[in-house]
């Protein structure tokens, strides 16, 4: 899922902006369209997949995402358990239900490896019908699923683990503002009121660990008058509580690969030194005060990203991310690191397979080493190429990434070319001085900026001037005023 996500509201969805954004499409080879051949199998295993023996259709479970979405891969139930603490269960989309190992539609969910993100759109990892219907936890449908039980102490912390396949049945699909909005009210029931105190639970143990969660803001392109805007919207707590339920289960999966001896994680090393350092820069010239005694994480937990400066600064703590990757391991044999440095434990991903392929592959093994069983050929086969598969996929996301900021931003800003702004200087290319990456106070826009030979000021306040904004090259730059 993207690092800076940009969304486009109401009149915001212009022709001009929308043909620039499926040129980009085309230009890096994300075709939306799925091949005949992919479709015809979609729609066999839509109509007969693999269905499991266990039927828990009777556990009411509700759905959390987006307004509008409906590729959705976790629907949860949350309840008290006798003598104290929490049992969740978390349903996870069984995709492996619907795609036949080898087959056409294995083949192309390989080549795609994610759903790629766009202002205007996404370009899914599997044909709709699937993500968006037959393998979706929707309201109302019975589905195959991974069925998670994580039993929780009264502090948060997981004590047993089990998952195994089930058919199951969401009763509600809620987004987050609705669920913010019962659970402040005072009105949500106890299985959607609990997200708040196991949510609450489960931060409170991150903190502990030295973990952190960037709570980055979105930015939202609004239209005003003939021209474009570009604000943040800050998350509301109820993602982050969700976003816990899911951290949870990616670490319990991590511990049951781990003590089977075979799995793949995800993991980060701890960032450079030189790297925080930068960010302190970044932070003296957005005038956030970070003391030499206070941690990166405490910092970040303290940020608003309702202020402007904070999340200029949320969207710079992003750097620190670069890094993580994900590590196939055998014969009991840990990779090094082991840690996702953000997270502070292992961790791996396993609660998107609708969107992310190395899901699908993280189920089946945490499956296995629940049976006590070899994992099937199929994921041993695949194991060593996984990490490879995966990285590529995230350097093609990041293109697109880039490259619809740069579309946005140059639509944002493509009648104020000459104009001077106040901007930041959150980087600088090594042995290039002259040429880096500032920080606008508003609009919120982070661009490139090229001086006339001189050193940039790295972590400092700079008056710039546009010099270029062009949405159909994607092209935004600036110049030192």
């Amino acid at each position: 899922m993207p690092r800076r996500p940009i969304r486009l509201t109401g009149a915001a969805e212009a022709p001009p902006l929308r043909a620039a954004l499926r040129e980009l499409r085309a230009t890096i080879g994300v075709g939306e369209d799925f091949p005949a051949a992919v479709l015809a199998e979609a729609e066999q295993a839509a109509r007969a997949p693999r269905l499991p023996g266990s039927d828990e259709t009777g556990i009411p479970f509700f759905t959390i995402d987006p307004p509008g979405s409906v590729d959705l891969d976790q629907a949860m139930h949350l309840t008290r358990r006798e003598g104290g603490g929490f049992r969740v269960h978390y349903a996870i989309a069984d995709v492996a239900a619907f795609v036949m190992p080898g087959g056409a539609l294995d083949a192309e969910s390989h080549r795609r490896v994610q759903t790629l993100y766009f202002p205007d759109g996404k370009v899914p990892l599997h044909p709709p019908l699937l993500s968006e219907g037959a393998a979706s936890l929707l309201p109302g449908q019975t589905a195959p699923a991974l069925l998670w039980r994580i039993d929780l102490d009264a502090e948060g912390r997981a004590v047993t683990t089990d998952v195994r396949r089930a058919l199951v049945r969401s009763r509600a699909r809620l987004d987050y503002a609705g669920a913010q909005q019962r659970i402040d009210a005072g009105t949500a029931e106890e299985p959607l009121a609990l997200l708040k105190e196991i949510g609450a639970l489960r931060e409170a143990l991150e903190v502990e660990r030295g973990g952190i969660s960037l709570n980055v803001p979105e930015q939202e392109v609004v239209q005003q008058d003939s021209t474009y805007a570009l604000e943040y919207r800050a998350p509301l707590p109820a993602e982050a509580w969700n976003a816990q339920i899911s951290l949870l289960t990616g670490m319990a999966a991590a511990d049951l690969m781990v003590a089977y001896g075979t799995g793949i994680l995800r993991t980060l090393p701890t960032a450079p030194d030189g790297a925080v350092a930068r960010l302190r820069r970044s932070a003296t010239a957005l005038h956030i005060d970070w003391p030499h005694h206070v941690s990166y994480a405490q910092l970040v937990r303290s940020l608003d990203p309702h202020d402007g400066r904070h999340a200029a600064f949320l969207q710079e703590c992003t750097t620190l991310l670069r890094g993580a990757g994900y590590t196939a391991f055998t014969g009991g044999v840990l990779p090094t690191p082991a840690v996702h440095a953000a997270v502070a434990d292992e961790y791996t991903h396993c609660t998107a397979p609708l969107r992310r392929l190395v899901d699908r592959y993280a189920g089946e093994l945490c499956l296995a080493a629940v049976a006590g069983q070899e994992p099937p050929p199929w994921v041993s086969e695949a194991l060593e190429e996984l990490p490879r598969e995966m990285a590529e996929g995230s350097r093609r996301a990041g293109t697109a990434e880039r490259g619809y900021v740069d579309i946005v931003e140059a639509a944002v800003l493509r009648d104020r070319v000459g104009e001077v702004f106040d901007a930041v200087v959150v980087d600088v290319k090594e042995n290039e001085p002259s040429v880096g990456t500032v920080h606008l106070e508003d609009p919120a826009v982070v661009a490139r900026v090229e001086s006339d030979g001189a050193g940039l000021p790295l972590g400092e306040r700079l008056r710039v001037r546009l010099t270029q904004a062009d949405p159909v090259r994607a092209k935004v730059l600036f110049a030192p005023a």
